[in-house]
């Protein structure tokens, strides 16, 4: 049977300069549809316009939290381009290089993997089933 609700409603992660996670996410993301709301000091949440859950937000850890860190988090990209411009996007604002942008054939998908300014891995992927 299947829900009419996604399967994840939203993640955060909690960093330790946010004034380096935002544009950073902003940057990355806005090549992927995914749009920033409202920053405010509590952080900024991203989702696809139009669409709020699922939505990824970033926030700034808090005396006493821990900032996240070792999380790998993959972003749907609609073609090859969208993952080089959030490759090219992330690398301009504070990320770190893993893998350039090529087709993984044990994924069946063309990605991208950044660090983010936490150190996170953050992927752009998209999905390339062959026809059969």
């Amino acid at each position: 049977m299947t829900t009419p609700y996604p399967f994840i409603h939203h993640i955060t992660v909690l960093c330790a300069d946010f004034d380096a996670s935002e544009p950073f996410y902003t940057a990355a993301l806005a090549p992927l549809g995914v749009i920033a709301g409202d920053r405010d000091p509590g952080g900024i949440e991203y989702w696809e316009d139009g669409i709020d859950t699922p939505s990824f937000a970033v926030g700034p850890a808090q005396p006493g939290e821990d900032v996240t860190r070792g999380v790998h988090v993959a972003f749907t990209a609609k073609d090859r381009a969208a993952v080089d411009a959030f490759h090219a996007a992330a690398l301009a604002n504070g990320g770190k290089e893993r893998h350039a942008p090529r087709l993984w054939p044990e994924y069946r998908a063309y990605c991208a993997f950044v660090s983010d300014p936490d150190g996170n891995n953050i992927e752009a992927v998209h999905k390339e089933i062959p026809e059969a």
